[in-house]
């Protein structure tokens, strides 16, 4: 188990829900706390932003290898650089948009992508740190962000199995005492079928840590079935409208599906019980109104037992309705009243 800023994460609690912002505030401060306002009211438990500038993750370059391939569905052929111009959050907005989060109760937390990002975030006082996924590599950054003491989030889209024990090592040995690890398909958006939720448990196995997902598939489906998996922690990308466009805004959820992630996740959550199997206690009513046999007409002593007087029938009390073939065809010992439980001192 884990904790951030006072909630526990872990197999013993719901699922932490994480709205990410990313890009979908379009460049506009007030679209920001709008989208702020509108995790806080949807219950989710933080918001997460990412701390970048353009020149802090590229260089202005036109070169092939900085452009996005052309077949991307989102993305085609930009220019890296302009992309992250566009989608970055200005670091002078990173202090309203924690306060307004702490206005609501709400935490806020972000990705850093270089020392100074972890840097201005430790001036606001981040409750936790989260690695993207492209950034697993950058092994000098995750020790930055451990060193801190700050619980730290491990996205590991992309990374082979090397690479996250690589990831999860440094951060531990650069003193992170709390650390949890998503599983994540880092394709923008991602088909559900690329997701492999059955390779959670096999996550946890391999790191020992919290684990949970970083979801970029549309709609709630892949990430209430992680939650059966074994995620303590679901990541989503929020945006207030799809249709007022952003930049992930095609795989990012509305307020009300996120309203609807929250509740449900939880829902999943308390559903997945013990592992044992029988009769619950919210089902001992249940039992009995089980069939039983019944005598169904006032009958007399000597009477034959036939489908007539006696049926399988609701409530329990009476011998099982598997007894109905031995009992055909005796006699009744006394008179029985209808609606009495048959049972063997009857016939």
């Amino acid at each position: 188990m884990i904790s951030i800023a006072g909630r526990p994460i872990g197999s013993g609690h719901p699922p932490y829900v994480v709205a990410e912002m990313s890009g979908n505030h379009n460049g506009s401060l007030a679209q920001a706390l709008a989208i702020v306002d509108a995790v806080a009211a949807s219950g989710a438990h933080a918001l997460k932003l990412q701390t970048y500038r353009a020149d802090t993750l590229t260089v202005d370059c036109d070169g092939p290898a900085f452009r996005i391939g052309e077949g991307h569905e989102l993305w085609g052929g930009e220019h890296l650089y302009q992309l992250y111009e566009r989608a970055h959050t200005p670091w002078e907005w990173h202090e309203p948009i924690f306060e307004r989060a702490r206005e609501h109760g709400l935490t806020a937390f972000s990705s850093p992508f270089d020392p100074t990002a972890v840097e201005l975030l430790e001036k606001l006082g981040t409750p936790a740190y989260k690695i993207a996924s492209s950034e697993i590599v950058d092994l000098p950054l995750i020790r930055l962000a451990a060193s801190t003491g700050k619980p730290l989030i491990i996205s590991t889209g992309m990374a082979s199995a090397g690479e996250i024990e690589a990831a999860v090592t440094a951060a531990r040995e650069a003193g992170c005492a709390q650390l949890a690890v998503l599983s994540c398909t880092a394709s923008y958006p991602a088909s559900p079928a690329e997701s492999n939720l059955r390779a959670l448990p096999l996550l946890a196995a391999l790191t020992g840590e919290v684990v949970g997902v970083s979801d970029h598939t549309p709609g709630l489906g892949a990430a209430l079935a992680a939650v059966a998996l074994g995620a303590c922690l679901i990541e989503k990308h929020v945006t207030t409208s799809r249709a007022e466009g952003g930049v992930d805004a095609a795989f990012s959820l509305e307020p009300g599906e996120l309203l609807a992630l929250v509740v449900e996740s939880e829902r999943a959550w308390r559903s997945l019980g013990d592992p044992v199997i029988g009769p619950r206690p919210s089902e001992r009513e249940g039992l009995r109104f089980r069939r039983s046999l019944h005598v169904v007409r006032d009958v007399r002593a000597g009477e034959q037992v036939t489908p007539g007087n006696v049926r399988s029938i609701r409530p329990a009390g009476g011998l099982p309705p598997e007894a109905a073939a031995q009992v055909m065809g005796r006699r009744f010992t006394r008179d029985v009243a209808f609606g009495t439980p048959l049972t063997w001192d009857h016939v």
